[in-house]
């Protein structure tokens, strides 16, 4: 259990979040095509998490844009976009604003996930959704940078997860 904040208010967060040196948990999340996706399904890469609340909000929605941007420039990794949000309302925001670079995950039919990640916000008016983190595993599911954002209404800190790729 840890503590952010949202708009400077106390959040509660409930899970364990995966720390440096940790294996990552297994996760099964609904694509954009309505399938199941586990992390397994991209063996081999190394993978940026992006964790937010919904897409649908300012700093959501700049976190997948600026992940898809720096995501073109990248060998041998993929960016998931992981949220609560529908997959629908995924593939309808990524096809709005040209992005092609991310791979959009939704938490549907995985809500373990949250816990399992450390991320489910458990209290105040998003409780239910992810807190905003940054969980960067390398080709062996190995995590080697993990970052929960303080302030939920700001943003990662991008280049330190994309240094992690090394």
């Amino acid at each position: 259990m840890s503590t952010v904040t949202l708009k400077g208010n106390p959040v509660q967060v409930d899970g364990h979040f995966p720390a440096s040196g940790e294996k990552a948990p297994a996760f099964s999340l609904v694509a954009k095509d309505l399938s199941d996706v586990s992390l397994a399904t991209f063996a081999g890469k190394r993978k940026v998490l992006n964790i937010f609340p919904s897409v649908d909000t300012p700093t959501c929605a700049t976190s997948v844009r600026r992940f898809n941007e720096k995501a073109s420039q990248l060998d041998n990794a993929v960016v998931l976009c992981i949220s609560a949000d529908l997959p629908f309302a995924q593939a309808r925001f990524c096809g709005a604003e040209g992005l092609d670079n991310v791979v959009t995950l939704s938490t549907l039919r995985g809500h373990e996930f949250l816990q399992n990640y450390g991320v489910a916000i458990a209290s105040g008016p998003l409780a239910g959704l992810a807190a905003r983190a940054v969980v960067v595993l390398d080709a062996n599911d190995q995590v080697v940078h993990a970052e929960m954002v303080g302030e939920i209404a700001n943003e990662p800190n991008y280049d330190a997860a994309l240094k992690a790729l090394g």
